[in-house]
């Protein structure tokens, strides 16, 4: 196996010593930059993108062409394990990700099977094996699924939703059915990340979404009880050394002292929480990544640096700390702003580490 020539991201996931923090973007494969949208076009449409192995390792790279960040992350979507299950998944211009056939019944429930990430995924799994091949030990690469309750409100409500009446209908009314689908879901994610893994993942993430819309005390039973599960059950060492996971939940930083709990390495933080109180809330458990503002990225590179600069001191000294954007980076960003707040973090991170 190629030796990795940059391995201060998953040294920092692990809390061990690095010289400065390093640094990566949600979405930092995207429709902000030109190359992306070339190949896109190409591709035909989002979904045929993700599907092509040789496609998704060339958007994958792009970004490390341009900016010099310290880790890949898969391009995919986090809707590819609902996808092969067979719920017919269509991306409509300008609407968002549909399914053709939602998930509302006992019945509905009973007729998705488990997908083989070999079979019905072999697309990701090839596109893995691939993107680390081509990386050649540059920077590690990370593998990715959608958490089991942001999954399943994408299945239940059929599309985007705001209020997820349907979900939360089938969670407050039939609770053992919206158990059962979670426990399906989390099966399918621990088989899917643990394929991953196997074909060449060095650290994994799953993104809960919509984990924020819950109630603490629903958070707890259908959200953070499946993460947990999926983190007990995952592959944990691969090449040698260890696989950290990273757990984030958009809107549930109040929860983080919980989430600290699940056996993750690490979790990400949105951009409404000071890095340190999420430190405090988690008490050094686990490392942090996040995260600044995604829209500091439209203002000036100069206000870029001072941001960056802030959410270095609200994290203060020490390892444990990947930096990151608080969600993913907006497509209309310009990518010169992007360059400037990874310059600016790999700059003023370094005295945080000194001594």
């Amino acid at each position: 196996m190629t030796e990795l020539k940059n391995d201060t991201f998953l040294r920092a996931l692990m809390r061990e010593p690095v010289d400065y923090t390093p640094v990566w973007m949600m979405r930092q494969a995207g429709r902000y930059l030109p190359e992306y949208r070339e190949t896109r076009a190409k591709a035909g449409s989002f979904m045929d993108l993700c599907r092509a192995p040789d496609l998704a390792c060339e958007v994958t790279i792009q970004p490390l062409e341009r900016f010099p960040l310290d880790a890949a992350i898969l391009f995919s979507d986090i809707l590819t394990i609902p996808d092969a299950m067979g719920l017919g998944l269509s991306f409509a211009e300008g609407e968002g990700p549909q399914f053709a056939r939602p998930v509302r019944t006992a019945a509905d429930i009973e007729a998705i099977a488990v997908p083989d990430p070999e079979d019905e995924l072999r697309y990701v799994m090839d596109a893995v094996a691939l993107i680390r091949k081509e990386l050649d030990g540059r920077v590690p690469l990370i593998g990715f699924s959608g958490a089991p309750w942001t999954l399943a409100t994408y299945m239940i409500e059929g599309a985007s939703a705001k209020n997820f009446a349907h979900s939360k209908a089938l969670m407050f009314d039939q609770p053992n059915l919206m158990h059962k689908l979670l426990g399906k879901v989390a099966e399918s994610v621990t088989s899917y990340l643990n394929a991953q893994i196997a074909r060449g993942a060095q650290a994994v993430m799953i993104f809960d979404t919509w984990g924020g819309v819950l109630t603490p005390s629903d958070f707890r039973e259908f959200s953070l009880r499946y993460m947990e599960r999926i983190v007990e059950g995952l592959t944990r060492e691969a090449d040698g050394r260890r696989v950290p996971v990273v757990l984030f939940a958009k809107g549930a930083g109040q929860w983080l002292d919980r989430m600290a709990e699940t056996g993750c390495d690490a979790l990400g933080v949105d951009w409404t929480m000071d890095l340190a109180d999420a430190r405090k809330l988690v008490r050094d458990k686990v490392a942090l990544q996040g995260n600044l503002d995604p829209c500091t990225l439209y203002a000036s590179p100069e206000r870029i640096e001072r941001e960056v600069g802030r959410v270095l001191a609200s994290y203060g000294r020490g390892t444990g700390h990947v930096f990151n954007l608080g969600h993913g980076i907006h497509p209309d960003i310009n990518p010169d702003h992007a360059a400037a707040m990874v310059k600016a973090v790999h700059e003023q991170s370094r005295p945080y580490h000194a001594g």
